[in-house]
């Protein structure tokens, strides 16, 4: 029997930095989706990229002093790298930036052209940079971006527009027709009574107040606007063809069975993107489904408010699978979820740790304590098992449910209820008080073969959210993978299978505050360890940087900063930017550890006046503790600088 395909998409991320826990969300729920729809028996298709245009990249990388193809090149890569730390199984990563998309990029505009749906104007309004958007002054919040609520600038440039209202009937139309095309529910009122109802305006489709861009090649001073260019990623990355004939992968995945994207985004998703396929005489995706965003408990990440969490550094602490766990199933369908150090560590004890690694651990011990490993089906069976296997083989059908409706917090709430009913089974069969009488002996074995197979069953379902746990779970009791199929059958565990005699823990407790110790740690390392510079030539007169919260002459008051003098100094051993100073300030002296090797040797430092903030709580670094921090100045290649007093000061005068 032939599969049914199944091609989902995720939004492509943007180059403009290294993609914070917020957008690593999306590639993880995506990816539990598509690996659910593979179990499910579908021929799934799974693209996922980055978008690499725009003047904020143009911008970026003038900053950073490289070409926009070196500066997206670089970040496009990392951005990889965490897809592919997070173990994400996408078929297909696109790039904007590949020859065979800005190719038909081209293709479409000159087609959408020559039909009349683009032609040529002037545009006046406020543009965002970040968002790439104009608005007019009506649309804006506060005069600020209604997006994401940043200023604005007021901008006048000769550009393309695509005419929206030509097809906004039709949309409106193929919405009320398809209730699921837009989900969740609220996207779509939102889409509906804000944009498409009240009527659209025409869009703005090219720019020429910047370079970086995909030439229109007919009239190449204007470049084609991000979006009609990025969201055309979804047909071009597999096979779409504007012109000729397209890729037998595009007539097969065409069209997509679901866009999943941040509700940030879907506006553009939902009626710039149906109205761009629509005047390619293309059929719409079946669903659209914007997610809500995962935020800091502070709010909404930004580099700006330093609340930024990244997966590699939550990976370090808790490891890949507890970290799809929580964005998994702290995320509800239609609100935002939050994030925290201390809410991962809870749930890591909790949930990883007690529920699941306890029961597997308890399992397999008490197999080989009581059997030598020996899982053996015996059939003495009590009343009480049957609840358990009612959990078990009902556990499949109530996690699919919920997946079919993009529930996954909900689908992994139910796993873990069968996890949890194991756990009382435990309570409830005592098999430390069975094990003490031989008669009962047969029934310990049914007890510890019902626990076993239940588990086996869990932990099949586990594999789309947590597939290394999943494997290892399996492996530890010696039995395989289950298809869906047969996930509602309870027994398939082959009696006289062993688990294994040397048991792993899947998930240890931790401390809440060692993890913190170790956050602060980890934030004062990066703030110290700055980037090797090439040159000190060509530093520019003057920087801007962005500007921080404003704070009281109170919260200045509570830092202390005096002269030091540096007695002895040597490098961190297995660092390549640490140094280890010895600090004379006053009759006291500090050791500090800064990340400044690549500017300074140790004997450089020796017998330097320096500024320092003495009173910063300790932090170890690179496991050495460091009591305060050296001031530095910093250029705009990276070069540090450190802060010395002009004139002739003694160790430990107040800086003030």
């Amino acid at each position: 029997m032939e599969k049914k395909k199944f091609y989902m998409t995720t939004a492509i991320a943007y180059t403009s930095g290294k993609p914070h826990i917020g957008n690593t969300y999306e590639i993880v729920l995506a990816d539990a989706i598509a690996r659910f729809r593979r179990l499910q028996g579908y021929d799934v298709f799974f693209q996922t990229g980055t978008d690499e245009h725009g003047q904020k990249i143009e911008l970026k990388a003038e900053e950073a002093g490289v070409t926009p193809k070196e500066f997206v090149d670089n970040v496009s890569g990392e951005i990889k790298r965490i897809w592919d730390l997070m173990n994400t199984s996408y078929d297909k990563f696109i790039r904007t930036t590949d020859d065979y998309h800005e190719k038909q990029v081209q293709k479409i505009f000159k087609k959408l052209y020559d039909q009349g749906d683009i032609y040529k104007g002037a545009y006046e309004g406020m543009y965002c940079t970040p968002c790439e958007s104009f608005w007019t002054q009506s649309q804006l919040v506060d005069g600020k971006c209604p997006d994401c609520g940043r200023e604005v600038q007021p901008a006048k440039e000769e550009a393309y527009f695509f005419r929206m209202s030509k097809y906004a009937d039709r949309l409106i139309d193929h919405i009320n027709k398809h209730p699921e095309f837009i989900q969740p529910v609220s996207r779509k009122n939102e889409m509906m009574n804000n944009f498409l109802l009240p009527g659209l305006q025409d869009l703005c489709v090219s720019r020429t107040s910047f370079k970086w861009g995909i030439p229109v090649d007919f009239d190449p001073k204007h470049v084609v606007y991000v979006w009609l260019d990025a969201l055309t990623n979804y047909i071009t990355g597999i096979g779409y063809e504007c012109d000729g004939e397209s890729s037998d992968l595009f007539k097969k995945e065409w069209p997509a069975d679901l866009h999943l994207i941040g509700k940030d985004i879907i506006r553009f998703h939902t009626i710039y993107w149906p109205i761009f396929l629509m005047a390619l005489d293309l059929p719409l995706p079946k669903q659209v489904f914007g997610h809500p965003w995962l935020l800091q408990g502070d709010g909404k990440m930004s580099k700006s408010k330093g609340n930024v969490l990244y997966a590699d550094d939550l990976v370090d602490m808790f490891g890949v699978d507890a970290v799809r766990y929580f964005v998994l199933h702290e995320m509800p369908f239609d609100n935002d979820g939050v994030i925290t150090w201390e809410l991962m560590v809870e749930r890591m004890n909790s949930d990883l740790a007690n529920t699941l690694g306890n029961l597997v651990n308890r399992t397999v011990s008490m197999s080989n304590k009581y059997f030598d490993g020996v899982v053996n089906n015996t059939g003495v069976l009590e009343p009480v098992d049957r609840e358990l296997r009612e959990a078990a083989v009902s556990a499949a059908e109530k996690a699919s449910a919920k997946m079919d409706d993009l529930r996954v917090a909900d689908a992994i709430t139910e796993i873990f209820n069968l996890f949890k009913r194991c756990n009382k089974y435990i309570d409830e069969t005592m098999p430390w008080a069975l094990a003490k009488d031989e008669s009962k002996k047969e029934r310990l074995a049914t007890v510890l073969y019902n626990l076993v197979e239940s588990i086996s069953i869990g932990a099949s379902l586990l594999e789309p959210f947590m597939p290394e746990t999943a494997d290892k779970i399996l492996a530890q009791l010696g039995a395989r993978k289950r298809s869906l199929e047969v996930m509602n059958m309870f027994g398939l565990y082959q009696s006289g299978n062993k688990v294994t005699d040397k048991p792993e823990i899947l998930f240890a407790r931790l401390d809440v505050n060692e993890v913190l110790e170790k956050v602060e740690a980890k934030k004062a390392a990066d703030a110290a360890a700055q980037a090797e510079p090439e040159t000190t030539e060509g530093a520019a007169d003057v920087i801007d940087i962005e500007p921080k919260a404003e704070i009281t002459f109170d919260d200045f008051a509570k830092l202390q900063f005096q002269v030091g003098e540096i007695i002895a100094c040597e490098a961190v051993k297995k660092s390549k930017k640490l140094l280890c100073s010895q600090v004379r300030i006053g009759s006291q002296v500090k050791q500090i550890v800064s990340g400044i090797k690549s500017h300074y040797t140790p004997e450089e430092m020796v017998g330097k006046k320096v500024m320092v903030v003495v009173n910063l709580k300790p932090a170890k670094l690179a496991g050495i503790l460091s009591e305060g921090m050296l001031l530095c100045a910093e250029d705009a290649e990276g070069n540090l600088a450190l802060m010395t007093p002009e004139k002739e000061m003694p160790a430990g005068a107040e800086i003030c």
